[in-house]
């Protein structure tokens, strides 16, 4: 059913287009043009001012002859250092001279997408309305899907809510249906000033309340579905000088609002005890990066789409995952999202490669899918 050789080039000729975060346009208007020739109906959310980018997030419908509707969805922008890829295949893999990442990491998802369309279009195969979402910027911090102007888009296009993300890590059987909403958090403590080789008993060193605050912090792994990090703290001062300010910031995950809720008291709780013991003040605050992505139909869209994989002989498999990605902002506008794999492996570093029977697998349940009675 596949024709693996056109889902290569199609890949490829995406591949060779640079389009890093936040300055994709070239490989929008290359998905855009692919779109219309296959009769699609284009609407282009230009909310990249909002954010500094230069390329839409593209809505789109091929319209079908059968009742049902689903939306494709995956992002054209790619991790850095990846201008100049120079594609290496070996055998089943994909990959590049070492010297660029490949950009699997995403442009798998969207070859895919854009193959099974035209698979559809030129043998001319009844499917139900097939909506797609391409997004700009989700490498850096799903900026497209973050950003979409919802209110305008609903004035020109309805994208059905069953959702299909073609961005998921590692072999194409495993549907992932649930991730993690994430706050971050920044911790500020407010110290006081002293010469420290002089008088260092007239100071409070912000860096020694941090730390105990820190030490007394549930972080890392905190349950099976709750993690916490911190990666950043500063405070620069000369060392003769008791430092009064120092800062930290980390992020919270949990597949529950209720458990990063509470984690959060918890932590501004320890920033008061600890603070009023060394008669220091502190600031806390946070926001939330991302929401929570569920099933909104008890897994019966995951369930539906595992059948698939079960007719083209593979054994799938249900996966909650740790990380977000624009299903996790899809879901906040009711979309019923899942997130299937495309062969992509160690994404995010010169070393990535595209397995390249996964990515046909991807193709093949995707249009078993689409195809499907």
């Amino acid at each position: 059913m596949v024709d693996i050789e056109k889902l290569k080039d199609i890949f490829k000729e995406l591949v060779n287009i640079y389009s890093p975060s936040k300055k994709e346009k070239e490989a929008c208007d290359y998905v855009v043009n692919y779109l219309k020739n296959l009769g699609c109906e284009i609407y282009l959310d230009e909310s990249q001012h909002k954010y500094g980018g230069n390329c839409p997030t593209i809505f789109s419908l091929l319209r079908g002859n059968k009742n049902g509707a689903v939306t494709l969805s995956a992002h054209i922008d790619v991790v850095e250092p990846n201008k100049g890829v120079k594609i290496i295949e070996e055998g089943n893999i994909i990959k590049t001279d070492g010297s660029t990442t490949l950009g699997g990491d995403d442009k798998a998802g969207v070859a895919v997408i854009l193959y099974a369309l035209e698979y559809l279009v030129k043998n001319k195969i009844e499917h139900e309305d097939i909506y797609c979402m391409i997004t700009p910027g989700e490498e850096a911090g799903m900026l497209g899907a973050r950003n979409i102007d919802w209110e305008e888009v609903y004035k020109h296009i309805n994208p059905a809510k069953n959702t299909i993300v073609l961005d998921n890590a590692g072999k194409s059987k495993y549907i992932a249906y649930q991730a993690p909403a994430c706050n971050n958090f920044e911790i500020t403590v407010h110290g006081k000033k002293a010469h420290a080789g002089i008088e260092p008993e007239k100071g409070i060193s912000s860096i020694q309340v941090i730390s105990e605050i820190i030490s007394k912090m549930d972080i890392l792994r905190i349950d099976e579905l709750t993690t916490a990090n911190i990666s950043y703290i500063n405070s620069d001062f000369p060392t003769n000088v008791v430092p009064d300010k120092t800062i930290c910031k980390g992020e919270l995950r949990s597949h529950s609002y209720e458990k990063i809720q509470s984690v959060l008291n918890s932590y501004e709780s320890i920033c008061k005890e600890v603070c009023e013991r060394f008669d220091a003040s502190y600031d806390f605050d946070y926001i939330q990066a991302y929401p929570l992505l569920r099933s909104t139909d008890d897994l019966k869209f995951a369930k539906l789409f595992q059948d698939c994989y079960k007719k083209i002989g593979v054994d799938s498999e249900l996966q909650v995952i740790g990380g977000g990605s624009d299903a996790n902002f899809y879901a906040e506008q009711g979309f019923n999202a899942i997130i299937i794999g495309v062969g992509m492996q160690k994404v995010h570093t010169t070393d990535e490669y595209l397995e390249v029977d996964e990515m046909k697998i991807a193709a093949e349940v995707l249009l078993e899918y689409l195809m499907r009675d």
